[in-house]
């Protein structure tokens, strides 16, 4: 008992846990083991893992609690990675046949600062096959449902990491977001996910889908402990030339800074297109509401080539991940056919064509024709012309606006096995938020409000590296709204 009121410790967040923590009321293990029974009684419903890490994260906190220093608010904090983040002798499998039983002899770096930090890891999180997908149905393991409705899906590519914080089985988790694969999931599970701009967090040791594009980014309860692992997360790092060097804000100090006269811009391409339902597109209108409340001053804007953003973010996915692909043959690591084979390019074509499940075929095989050198200036060149102009159009915009405001997705979260065999029409869940990545700004998705009982996403997308406005932004209106709690009651699971 805690404050008169039965404590259910797995559904704390990093900032309640680590006062918990510091106070001594609870321990590293018992909120660990808490969090383990939850994922107990929650795993067989919801499917968020691939790998439960059961005995390291226990002899993590047992560690973590005999050194009792809990300075560090991240200290002692149960949380899961995707699976396409190196763990160093915890399997890594992309959810693929092809790295099905692959075991990282090193540690991504978002994990290493992690570890310095004492945070105790659960395990792994289930996600589209090499993170290609919406829904988190193409994994090679199972299918992952949606803790509000489990007739649905939690989003993808990082669905298993959302899934996991929606129904409290870890504290925060994270995700990788290459055309919005953290805030979409965010959006369809009712939590709050940040892509940081492209450079901000290091890739390193994170299987890579789109070199252009990938991102790393946590997925959190709330815009406070979202702020936490950021600061955690971010920097530079000498093993990843793209990561930048430009100082990282105290995200926490800014949080709570007005945000009285801040001008918003809500470009009507993306808040008015066809895809948005009339349920999302009066949420984001009625958060609209809110910031000019708070005296905010909000006025619609022309992305004037946003239209042709989706075809250009699908060339670029389909030929950088096929280039990132071929380095799954079977001769170095991972999946190798069993099969008889005539030479070595048989043995390739069996291997690959085994390993490998539809979607990412598909990709492949898109992007070998796509980055063909018959091809390349018409399709990959042309699309790298149109991300040029899409960001110009962001640069007029960031002009004038401090932050831009969109639906993060245009319809809640869909039925399982709906536009299963429909890559295109698929890929039409990531029209707000594929944009953002070609233009490689940061962007986070938190809830603002409800359709037929499911969450709906509000994206606030800030100008490079201003992961410090965006957040402040996000925190301002999640302070105005009880949305990002109501999971705890309404959520199936």
């Amino acid at each position: 008992m805690i404050g008169g009121n039965v404590l259910k410790l797995h559904e704390l967040t990093i900032e309640k846990a680590n006062e918990l923590l510091k106070k001594k009321e609870i321990t590293a293990q018992e909120l660990t083991e808490d969090i383990l029974n939850r994922i107990d009684e929650c795993e067989s419903k919801i499917g968020a893992y691939v790998t439960i890490d059961k005995e390291g994260a226990l002899k993590s906190a047992k560690s973590t609690d005999e050194k009792a220093d809990f300075t560090d608010p991240l200290a002692g904090i149960p949380m899961s990675a995707k699976d396409n983040i190196c763990t160093k002798n915890l399997k890594t499998t992309c959810c693929s046949r092809m790295l099905e039983n692959f075991v990282p002899p090193y540690e991504a770096t978002v994990i290493s600062k992690l570890r310095e930090r004492n945070a105790i890891i659960l395990g792994k999180t289930n996600m589209d096959e090499f993170a290609i997908g919406s829904s988190t149905q193409t994994s090679f393991f199972h299918t992952t449902q949606n803790p509000w409705d489990l007739s649905r899906v939690p989003g993808g590519s990082s669905g298993g990491s959302a899934a996991a914080v929606a129904s409290d089985e870890c504290i925060y988790a994270l995700g990788s977001d290459t055309g919005g694969s953290v805030r979409q999931p965010a959006s369809y599970c009712g939590v709050v996910g940040l892509k940081p701009t492209y450079g901000r967090v290091s890739r390193f040791g994170v299987a890579s889908l789109a070199a252009t594009m990938d991102t790393i980014g946590p997925i959190t309860k709330n815009v406070t402990d979202c702020a936490i692992v950021l600061s955690a997360i971010a920097g530079q790092d000498s093993f990843d030339p793209t990561s930048s060097d430009i100082p990282v804000d105290n995200y926490l100090q800014k949080l709570k800074n007005d945000v009285k006269g801040l001008k918003i811009g809500i470009p009507k391409e993306l808040l008015y297109h066809e895809a948005v339902s009339k349920d999302v597109k009066d949420a984001v209108l009625n958060a609209i509401k809110v910031y000019e409340d708070l005296e905010c001053i909000c006025e619609e804007i022309s992305l004037k080539n946003a239209e042709y953003a989706m075809s250009a973010y699908l060339v670029t996915l389909a030929a950088e991940a096929s280039s990132e692909l071929g380095q799954y043959d079977g001769i170095r690591y991972g999946y190798r056919t069993s099969s008889d084979y005539q030479d070595l390019k048989d043995f390739y074509k069996k291997t690959r064509g085994e390993g490998f499940g539809f979607d990412v075929k598909w990709h492949i095989i898109l992007g070998t024709y796509l980055s063909d050198e018959k091809y390349y200036d018409k399709y990959y060149l042309k699309a790298q012309k149109i991300r040029t102009i899409i960001k110009k159009d962001f640069d007029e915009a960031f002009k004038k606006y401090d932050f831009l405001i969109t639906p993060t997705t245009p319809t809640t979260a869909f039925k399982l096995g709906e536009s299963s065999d429909d890559p295109f029409k698929m890929h039409m869940n990531d029209l707000c938020v594929s944009i953002v990545n070609l233009a490689g700004l940061p962007a986070i998705s938190l809830p603002c409000g409800f359709s037929k009982g499911l969450p709906v996403g509000l994206q606030i997308i800030g100008k490079a590296f201003d992961e410090a406005g965006i957040l402040q932004a996000a925190y301002a209106f999640e302070q105005n709204n009880d949305y990002h709690t109501r999971r705890i009651k309404e959520r199936m699971v």
